[in-house]
């Protein structure tokens, strides 16, 4: 299956919808908060259309030309369904942890770049014990929302890696532009947020049906 174009010695994963299978969570979140503040409904496709963007970029999307103060109100709604409130599970998808240990064993650096906050994204890290295969991680309050490349960017800086060694893992258009925007390959994974016909209009390397795919396509496995 090895279909890689290029020798690669970074890997930038999304983490949402491409190591986590958080999407229903984030889901029922947003639904929660739009309850709760009274807001015109939003379908539930409509809202898994901007997972990966910062929420900043997330509200404005889908409550556009509102002032700071409702956007202020939709986050801290967010995060207390998210963080406190809201039961719906989220784990890894299967494969996602022996893939990452094989990438790591392989050599590879490893990034995340993530539309999570550094809080939501440390205490996953540390909750599913995928924090130590990550050499540098770069979240939403870090930098300027996907598809801007100013995230990968800064992890290419930090892990001192050029953008034809990299390749990004993500879900979402937003994960793949953000890539073609920093000179990056991508690849798609079809069991994400956005549908296999979404993301086709990236022209990413190859579609991955499964996290497990990536390796023999990146020539680990036979």
């Amino acid at each position: 299956m090895n279909g890689k174009e290029r020798d690669y010695r970074l890997v930038v994963f999304d983490w949402d919808g491409t190591v986590m299978d958080s999407a229903a969570r984030i889901v029922a979140c947003i639904q929660g908060t739009i309850a709760d503040l009274a807001l015109e409904p939003r379908t539930d496709a409509q809202v898994r259309h901007i997972i990966g963007l910062s929420l900043i970029e997330a509200i404005e999307h889908l409550y556009p030309g509102h002032d700071t103060a409702f956007q202020q109100r939709l986050i801290e709604g967010y995060r207390h369904h998210y963080l406190v409130s809201n039961p719906v599970p989220s784990a890894p998808f299967a494969g996602a942890g022996e893939t990452l240990a094989a990438l790591h064993a392989a050599g590879y650096l490893l990034g995340v770049a993530t539309g999570k906050g550094r809080r939501g994204l440390d205490e996953v890290l540390a909750a599913t014990g995928f924090g130590d295969y990550f050499h540098a991680t770069r979240c939403a309050d870090e930098a300027p929302s996907k598809p801007h490349p100013d995230m990968l960017e800064q992890l290419l800086d930090v892990l001192g890696a050029a953008p034809e060694e990299t390749l990004m893992v993500g879900d979402t258009l937003f994960d793949l532009e953000m890539a073609r925007n920093a000179g990056a390959d991508a690849v798609a994974v079809t069991y994400g947020a956005h549908p296999r016909e979404r993301l086709q209009a990236a022209a990413p390397l190859v579609f991955l049906d499964d996290i497990r795919d990536l390796l023999p396509w990146l020539g680990l496995t036979d």
